[in-house]
């Protein structure tokens, strides 16, 4: 009967620290910015960012009907799952600067499209939550400072985690491909398209120190693993 309580016990215990959200996990009640873009034509075709100000985030992406790509030799049919998800700590600067623009934007409070046609580039929508408000608002483009620059942020964070995901796919099934994709990414970073970018210093590190790994990619690795680490200086 005492081995059967203390079994129950630990059995209790094990739930209860089961149920406990993780540093990592997200708290309903504290105010978090949002923001989500829709763009069949864009790869990835869907993906939301979600932070806190306590700096708990998540990133998730869809490609719900892109085409499978042709078979390529070498590769073994091989391709990017379609969802993908990722949560990670944003840096205390990229987090603040997130929410004064929240606020300067009135939260969202608002119509914030631009009242003339312009090439669509996807239905971007904010939202901002806490526990006395709830705004959201949606547009293609936007002529407001605090909405450009919010834009610009989510998607270059999103272009981070996505490369990111590239290098690891071309790593395990086409290393070949790395410089070109490398090269891309550091004409993006040098024209701010890209945010984050301690996200990815992982596999830029594998990249730099891998032999199988063309030289001129290993060094384009290092630059970026550079530029990494110094906005992980910034944290």
């Amino acid at each position: 009967m005492k081995r059967l309580l203390v079994f129950a016990a630990l059995l209790f215990a094990f739930a209860l620290h089961a149920q406990q959200p993780s540093d990592q996990q997200q708290n309903p009640l504290m105010p978090t910015v949002t923001f989500d873009r829709l763009w069949e034509a864009s790869t990835p075709q869907d993906f939301t960012i979600s932070v806190q100000s306590s700096g708990s985030a998540r990133y998730r992406s869809r490609n719900p009907t892109a085409p499978s790509p042709p078979p390529q030799s070498g590769i073994d049919n091989a391709r990017l799952d379609p969802d993908y998800s990722l949560e990670f700590t944003m840096s205390p600067a990229t987090r603040d600067r997130i929410f004064k623009l929240a606020q300067q934007a009135n939260y969202f409070n608002g119509n914030f499209e631009f009242k003339k046609p312009v090439a669509n580039t996807g239905t971007k929508t904010l939202t901002y939550a806490d526990q006395a408000r709830h705004f959201q608002t949606s547009y293609n483009w936007s002529t407001d400072k605090a909405i450009d620059e919010l834009t610009h942020i989510f998607q270059g964070i999103s272009n981070t985690v996505e490369h990111g995901r590239k290098l690891q796919f071309l790593r395990r099934y086409d290393k070949l491909g790395l410089d070109t994709e490398l090269k891309y990414m550091e004409e993006e970073s040098e024209n701010h398209g890209m945010a984050e970018m301690e996200l990815i210093a992982p596999i830029l590190q594998k990249l730099a120190d891998d032999p199988a790994v063309l030289h001129i990619a290993q060094q384009r690795a290092r630059h970026l693993l550079k530029q990494a680490s110094a906005g992980a200086g910034n944290r």
